[in-house]
């Protein structure tokens, strides 16, 4: 396979996306065939955000175990070379024989009528069809759009509770309960279809002349699983972003026990902060720059929880660019413009909060006095947007 370099988190040839939220995206085209290039496979280690439109894991960070806004897709891709056997092979024998993850552990989602796939791992890989689950195309179909390069999907997931036993693990797989993490998608674009086919019947789905594989695993899921952490922030990928905080706040056990969804946040955050603004997106009011603000001043608030009064991310980033740098070397060349962008956007926060919180409280003053308990939403609407008091403040006051 050509390594080929992550793309910038900014698409240069998708219009129709805000983020880079997949490792195909860099390469849209050549799929579509509208680009050649001097491989036929590649395999990359692409930074992505999922913070907006299907993709939009913001709300679930922290509380989550696995939710990122910001992580790196490991991929592996074949551009009319290898197709649905050589994949799965590939992917078998980098988490069994090279990861050395245990066989009995991992076990497998292939799309219902998807019978190859099913004959391949059964018969070729030699994965025990007990841990073969058939679903439906929610779960294992992908499409680029309505119309256009699709097909099946095949998923690898590990077994946390292995105690449960082979006999349920269909089921598990079926209910989609908390037994298995997906590790892997193996999506193999083998049609295109003509026109829309809500039903999936098949009817107007024309093989592709050059069939391709696209491949997904989260780095995050699989260094936690590899690391053998209850979560992945338990990974050396975020302890020491989570340790740095810490440091700043001499928070002791009990509390930093008490705190811990905001120290998640924080390190989830101040990552995604770091990526974008190195990849030209500066915190702003609209399109792109909208997300890093919104990142941003969430990372803030939950520093607030933890008692920061002051700016601190900027500390917090230079763990993030030491961790990174080595690989992403344009964070060390543009570490100081960096820490600048998340520094005027804290002070720029905390005056706005503070100016917004001084009207918040007049407020409430009167209320009380009027004996009222409900802060109605046209003044919670006036906080934000003519004083710039974000609703989740207002919220958590």
């Amino acid at each position: 396979h050509q390594r080929v370099d992550s793309s910038s988190l900014v698409p240069t040839n998708d219009p129709t996306l805000l983020f880079t939220n997949a490792g195909m995206v860099q390469f849209k085209d050549t799929f579509l065939g509208s680009e050649k290039r001097p491989y036929t496979r590649a395999a990359t280690s692409q930074k992505v955000m999922r913070v907006s439109g299907k993709h939009n894991d913001l709300e679930e960070v922290g509380p989550s175990k696995r939710h990122h806004t910001f992580f790196e897709m490991l991929g592996n891709f074949s551009f009319g070379d290898y197709f649905k056997l050589e994949a799965m092979q590939y992917a078998w024998e980098l988490l069994t024989v090279v990861y050395q993850l245990p066989k009995d552990r991992l076990a497998v989602t292939i799309y219902e009528k998807d019978d190859e796939s099913y004959d391949l791992w059964v018969n070729k890989v030699g994965v025990d069809p007990r841990r073969i689950a058939r679903l439906g195309a929610k779960n294992n179909f992908w499409q680029m759009a309505e119309t256009g390069p699709c097909g099946p999907n095949t998923e690898i997931h590990w077994d946390k509770y292995p105690e449960r036993g082979e006999e349920t693990i269909i089921q598990s797989l079926e209910q989609d309960d908390d037994r298995f993490l997906e590790i892997w998608n193996l999506v193999f674009m083998q049609f295109n279809r003509t026109q829309a086919d809500p039903t999936h019947s098949g009817a107007f789905d024309e093989p592709l002349p050059s069939p391709g594989v696209d491949t997904g695993m989260g780095l995050e899921r699989i260094t936690n699983i590899l690391q053998q952490g209850e979560t992945n922030y338990d990974t050396d990928l975020f302890t020491p972003i989570i340790q740095k905080t810490r440091q700043l706040t001499q928070h002791d056990d009990a509390t930093f026990a008490e705190q811990w969804v905001a120290y998640r946040v924080i390190a989830d955050h101040i990552r995604s902060a770091v990526f974008m603004i190195a990849d030209g997106v500066l915190p702003g009011p609209k399109g792109r720059d909208s997300v890093c603000r919104l990142i941003l001043r969430r990372a803030i608030r939950f520093g607030t929880k933890l008692g920061f009064t002051e700016p601190f991310l900027a500390q917090v980033a230079d763990t993030v660019i030491e961790i990174m740098g080595t690989h992403y070397t344009e964070l060390v060349d543009k570490a100081d413009s960096i820490k600048r962008a998340i520094t005027k956007e804290e002070r720029l926060f905390f005056a706005t909060v503070e100016r917004g919180l001084e009207a918040l409280d007049e407020i409430l003053t009167k209320l009380q006095a009027d004996g009222q308990q409900v802060l109605d939403g046209e003044t919670a609407f006036f906080l934000k947007a003519t004083l710039g008091l974000p609703i989740q403040v207002t919220k958590d006051i």
